[in-house]
């Protein structure tokens, strides 16, 4: 009994080097079968045992990982900090926010440079402006250790939400071209339902942090996340012209451009809501500042 009792402890608790290794390697068979296999074979059969061995040990491992988090969040210095420090969380965001908007503006320009296509011109513009808007939301943090709501923090939010109607124009393209010329994301199955898993979490957070962030009373710190939020619900649209693509029946175009039209209507009213607020708001405030500096100098 002892002996089996080991055996069974070994099989679903082995070494840490082991699950490293096993983990990745089951997913990827998993992927690979699935992305350039079509017909089924040896390597798919193993590459469900794998995939469902992996997983066993890996959810196993859930209690241990979860205490080992946290004991790191509670006692590892540096951890300790980003959790306990908003300011120093929405500069991280912001920085890597920044890096992927410019990494994927430039990939696209040069997708317009070498097919000669306006709609890659279009989405380098739509994820220029996302670049510069947090741009200028980090230049902001960087130079204001703490919240300090101010003028300069309502013209930075004021000018977002003037980039933000900049970007419904190109969202507006978007839709035109996805619509009416027929363009569209296709990916495989597995691809689009992890897209699609990843962005309602997207979305999921980006509502829950512009809710949360409210509470600091800081235009810029709002503006963060309203950002955040207008990237997520476009991501919505891609993802839904993704899956129309990939798991739609032949013969339905006309179907995919109405719903995909109507969607990307929504998606820009939206926008152009978050904008028109942004602007609005921001403004009300900035007359408050400006009749307070007048009244001060009389």
């Amino acid at each position: 009994m002892e002996t089996l009792k080991k055996i069974g402890k070994a099989i679903l608790f082995p070494r840490t080097a082991i699950v490293v290794i096993v983990v990745p390697f089951a997913f990827f068979l998993l992927g690979y079968a699935a992305l350039f296999l079509p017909e089924m074979g040896m390597v798919h059969y193993i590459s469900y045992v794998a995939s469902a061995y992996a997983l066993t040990i890996f959810c196993c491992r859930i209690p241990q990982m979860v205490h080992f988090f946290k004991k790191v969040k509670t006692e590892n210095r540096y951890v300790v900090r980003y959790f306990s420090d908003t300011h120093l969380r929405i500069n991280i965001s912001l920085y890597i926010s920044l890096a992927i908007n410019t990494a994927y503006a430039l990939l696209q320009f040069g997708m317009g440079l070498t097919h000669k296509s306006v709609w890659f011109y279009t989405l380098c513009a739509y994820y220029l402006l996302l670049a510069i808007m947090r741009y200028f939301l980090l230049k902001y943090t960087r130079a204001h250790e703490t919240v300090q709501t101010s003028k300069l923090e309502w013209l930075i939010y004021r000018f977002c939400g003037i980039l933000l109607l900049c970007m419904n124009s190109t969202l507006g393209a978007m839709v035109f071209y996805i619509t009416w010329r027929g363009y569209t994301f296709r990916h495989h199955e597995i691809t689009t339902i992890a897209l699609a898993a990843y962005t309602f979490f997207s979305l999921t957070k980006a509502i829950l942090q512009v809710v949360k962030f409210r509470k600091y009373k800081s235009p810029v710190y709002s503006a963060t996340k309203m950002v955040g939020l207008t990237s997520a619900i476009v991501s919505m649209l891609t993802l839904e012209t993704a899956m129309l693509t990939s798991f739609g029946e032949e013969g339905q175009e006309t179907f995919n451009r109405i719903m995909t039209g109507i969607s990307g209507t929504a998606v820009t009213l939206i926008v152009l809501g978050l904008a028109l607020y942004m602007i609005v708001t921001s403004t009300k405030h900035i007359k408050i500042y400006n009749y307070k500096e007048t009244g001060a100098d009389t």
